[in-house]
């Protein structure tokens, strides 16, 4: 009879056995090395080939691939399952392994993968779709489910295993990798893939399969310097540089560590360092760009063979080479007033930096092919490193000449007058022309006010501008002419910087002429600018605006001055009412302020004053 502890124990280990072998899928934890298996299923537009025999109990075809079928085809356009192309990047016509699965659960894959190292970790990967399009069967399609097992070569133990879970039909056409982790045991070089189908065929649980990938797993590993750099660039004319690296393991795959340095010039090609075995490796002097890397494995005998190791992150020594000097797009020449583009070529990896001298000197624009400046000289673009300094032992001079604009006058105006024409003149000589009106001669002639602007270009190409404002200046026009007492007042239509005389020989600007005797006149006005003299003929009569008759001799008469120059002349004088208090003719125009013997009170009173063939009409007023 079996003793129940021992019993006990054996189901224990048992289970425990079972769960650890049934842990979740999952990627290697450091770092994957190059792959070492892998199967695309080739590519074309034939179906098949049929797997090797053993591989599965599922039946191939080449048509559409019923429960239970399976096929190796570049399409997936059977029954309303999803259209894709194969994982596989960059083949043409790709092709991937359908699968429909059996009514039974169970195994549908299986396959030996040899040449594998011992005592060795490895990632195993595969990429699965589920190719049932959304809300087929009617909303309840079996979901796909696949486990993946790792055996040895004896298949008798169980390495490990994983289970996608339910991949369910979302219609969607993105690829999923899944992976499991597994370690070779000591001795063994080989292991059995093995697919099984967790759930039953029927309504969906269709699938495809491609990239079935092993590779080696280990740990990532970076490689420093004591400075903590993680790679170096220097330039050329610093000679030989040597670096010590350390090779840092983090431990999250192997135990131990064996190591073998390798160096490259195009990290494709990569030669052992001999000797160089440990974790720390001073580097040889080099002087052009070198790779360094260290493969890594657990154990020294597999530290050499691809198949079991991995390799760390690469250390780079970059030896810049010193840049030829830029190449000049030739020197340069503006107007005074103007930006000029200073410009060199260089290769594209190289900047530009511009500076004021030869060697030395101060930077005036960093990393730009262009210079925009206005200020004539001489400047020097050099090529340099956008990485580090590394610049190009010359620098290539390029020359901005400035060259003067034409001295022309100011800005100015002129007057033109009313119903005449004026000469503007560019007034500067040896210059081409070009004025505003279409006109390319020095002088023009305009009628009209208003801008005229005109270009002179000078022997260099330089121009100026210079603006003439062209103002008329129009004739007086007198709107009238009166008598205010003993002054003549003249009153204008329009306005403007108007002279007046009435003599024609002296002007004032004042519109009134005081204390003028009455007569005959000539009124003259003229523009200050000289452009022409109105005249208007005028009889001036003064008509005193109030007289005192009390006998002091002073205004003690109404009289009229200026009437001598008519050859009639008649007065009538009247009171407010229109009685007629004094009429007289050339002989007797003056009143004493008088009627009939007695003296008139203090009032206004009107007058009319007939001269040949002109009226006078007024009031005065009388004061004692």
């Amino acid at each position: 009879m079996t003793n129940p502890k021992f019993f006990i124990l054996t189901l224990f280990l048992i289970s425990s056995c079972i769960t650890s072998l049934q842990a979740q899928l999952g990627f290697c934890g450091g770092n994957s090395g190059d792959p070492i298996f892998i199967d695309d299923f080739g590519s074309g537009t034939t179906d098949g080939p049929e797997l090797p025999a053993g591989t599965t109990t599922y039946n191939f075809t080449t048509g559409t691939p019923n429960d239970g079928d399976y096929t190796i085809s570049s399409t997936t356009n059977y029954f309303d399952w999803l259209s894709l192309q194969d994982h596989t990047s960059g083949d043409s016509n790709g092709k991937l392994l359908l699968v429909n699965a059996s009514f039974t659960a169970g195994e549908f894959y299986h396959r030996e993968v040899s040449g594998l190292c011992e005592n060795t970790t490895y990632e195993f990967s595969s990429w699965l779709i589920n190719l049932s399009p959304a809300g087929s069967c009617e909303g309840i399609s079996i979901p796909v489910n696949v486990r993946f097992q790792i055996w040895d070569e004896t298949d008798t133990t169980l390495l490990s295993q994983g289970d996608t879970g339910s991949i369910p039909n979302t219609g969607s056409t993105e690829w999923e990798q899944y992976a499991l982790v597994f370690k070779t045991e000591p001795g063994q070089t080989s292991v059995i893939l093995k697919m099984r189908n967790n759930s039953n065929g029927g309504c969906g649980n269709d699938l495809a399969i491609d990239d079935i990938l092993f590779r080696s797993c280990g740990d990532n590993v970076t490689i420093t310097t004591a400075a903590d750099e993680a790679s170096l660039v220097v330039c050329e004319d610093q000679g030989s540089v040597s670096r010590t690296l350390t090779a840092t393991p983090d431990s999250s795959v192997f135990n131990s560590h064996a190591y073998q340095w390798q160096q490259s010039t195009d990290q494709q090609t990569w030669v052992d360092i001999a000797g160089e075995n440990s974790a720390i490796l001073n580097t040889p002097a080099v002087t052009t760009t070198t790779y360094f890397r260290t493969k890594i494995a657990e154990d020294i005998v597999n530290v050499n063979n691809d198949l079991c190791n991995v390799v760390s992150d690469v250390f780079d020594i970059t030896v810049l080479p010193i840049p030829a000097a830029p190449v000049s797009n030739g020197d340069v020449t503006i107007c005074e007033g103007e930006l000029g583009t200073l410009s060199v070529n260089t290769q594209n990896s190289y900047s530009i930096n511009w500076y004021d001298a030869a060697t030395g000197g101060n930077l005036i624009l960093s990393d730009d092919r262009n210079l925009e400046i206005g200020t004539a000289g001489t400047y020097y673009a050099e090529a340099n490193s956008t990485e580090i300094e590394c610049a190009s032992t010359t620098r290539t001079a390029v020359t901005l000449t400035v060259n003067p604009l034409p001295t022309i006058p100011d800005d100015s105006n002129a007057f033109l007058c009313e119903n005449s024409f004026i000469t503007l003149d560019a007034d500067i000589e040896n210059v081409t022309y070009q004025w505003s009106t279409g006109a390319t001669t020095q002088m023009i002639d305009v009628t009209e006010a208003g801008e005229y602007a005109v270009i002179v270009t000078n022997t260099n190409g330089c121009l100026a501008t210079r603006t003439i404002t062209v103002i008329q200046i129009n004739l007086p026009r007198i709107d009238k002419i009166v008598s205010d007492g003993p002054s003549i007042v003249v009153s204008t239509a329009n306005s403007g910087n108007f002279e007046y005389s009435i003599d024609g020989i002296s002007f004032q600007t004042s519109p009134i002429f005081e204390a003028v005797q009455g007569g005959f006149y000539t009124i003259y006005v003229q523009d200050s600018k000289d452009c022409g003299v109105v005249t208007e003929d005028f009889y001036h009569l003064v008509i005193q605006k109030f007289f005192t008759p009390n006998g002091d001799t002073v205004n003690d008469i109404f009289e009229p001055d200026g009437l001598e120059v008519f050859n009639s002349v008649t007065i009538s004088i009247f009171d407010r009412y229109g009685k007629l208090i004094k009429f007289g003719n050339a002989n007797s125009t003056s009143w004493d302020g008088t009627f009939k013997g007695e003296r008139m009170p203090e009032d206004d009173y009107w007058y009319l004053i007939e001269a040949d063939s002109i009226q006078f009409k007024g009031h005065f007023s009388l004061k004692r």
